[in-house]
């Protein structure tokens, strides 16, 4: 009995360890399409249109790192996850990249065994309420209703802020965003909580949103970014410097429009390496020297990727905040090309 034990435990160690050594980059290769994790819809990070051609600022990570490995940013399955089967269906294999305004959080990294592998919008959770409601501070919450999705961060954040404020409140659970805005715009909550940038989309999609407002208060803090499964650090590599690959370009101003002439060479030793024209940082990670270009080429820099998609000029309306580059003030922060 007790070599049946040993065995058994070395045969999970095993096939744990080759889950391990799972190379990612082989089989997206492979397929010829990158499998990517996006939410069921959320206007301005990740929706389809009609025809089903997906957008938003989520959905850009997905054709960069597509357009980086394969050459191609349309090469993208997207798999739309909701709060409860996004982190099962990047374990399970079922896709290769969880792209969807998903918080980075000390459990999900360690204890759901996956890798975060950097912040593309860092946010915040608040509340949206009706304006004839009256009420202008969360503070004044206490007793209502209050709409939130299940299996979320926000869940966790709201019981505290009530606590911390000595207040009660009434949780009406939703599965989804599309459920949560269907309930608030029913009546059947007297706010709706989740992150910010999640409020301003649902907003942006009402009839009627100058008739609702995001309260002040931001009660904590949401990193949200890119996930990648532990075990197959080349992968987590590519899509980080995917990533810091448009963080990068805005700062040094590489842009859709300039890429290609840049790409002929420059003075600037960093974005001759980002562009592949000096060194070959791509053989590093199994990609091709003009990796970085492809990337950029997809959808542009962060700075292109956030006005199109989110910006002040949507009707999502989001200012850059703590999202700006470093340089203005912001978080943004890639680490050196070199």
């Amino acid at each position: 009995m007790k070599k049946s034990v040993l065995f058994g435990t070395l045969a999970v160690a095993g096939l744990m360890a080759g889950a391990a050594s799972a190379d990612t980059l082989a089989e997206v290769k492979a397929r010829g399409e990158l499998n990517c994790g996006v939410n069921q819809g959320l206007v301005g990070f990740a929706a389809p249109d009609a025809n089903g051609n997906w957008t938003g600022f989520d959905v850009a990570v997905c054709k960069a790192v597509a357009a980086a490995v394969l050459g191609d940013p349309t090469k993208v399955k997207y798999v739309a996850t909701s709060g409860q089967t996004r982190f099962t269906a990047l374990s399970s294999g079922e896709v290769d990249l969880l792209a969807r305004n998903t918080t980075w959080t000390f459990s999900r990294d360690t204890d759901l065994k996956l890798d975060f592998v950097g912040v593309n919008y860092y946010d915040g959770q608040g509340f949206m309420v009706r304006k004839d409601l009256g009420v202008t501070s969360a503070k004044e919450l206490d007793g209502a209703t209050v709409c939130i999705q299940t299996g979320t961060t926000t869940e966790l954040n709201l019981a505290d802020f009530f606590k911390a404020n000595n207040m009660s409140y009434q949780p009406v659970t939703v599965d989804s965003n599309a459920e949560g805005e269907q309930q608030y715009i029913a009546g059947a909550c007297d706010a709706y909580t989740t992150d910010i940038s999640g409020l301003a989309a649902t907003r942006a999609a009402f009839a009627d949103p100058d008739n609702h407002v995001i309260l002040p208060e931001v009660i904590s803090k949401e990193p949200l970014g890119p996930a990648v499964r532990h075990g197959d650090s080349n992968w987590g590599d590519i899509v980080m410097w995917t990533l810091n690959a448009l963080i990068a370009a805005e700062e040094y101003g590489v842009t859709s429009a300039n890429v290609e002439e840049l790409a002929k060479g420059t003075q600037n030793p960093e974005i001759n390496r980002l562009l592949g024209v000096e060194g070959d940082l791509g053989a590093m990670i199994g990609l091709d020297k003009e990796w970085a270009k492809h990337a950029i080429m997809a959808g542009g820099n962060y700075g292109e990727i956030f006005a199109a998609n989110i910006g002040e000029a949507t009707p999502i309306g989001l200012a850059r905040g703590l999202n700006a580059q470093w340089t203005q003030g912001g978080l943004l922060y890639s680490p050196p090309f070199r």
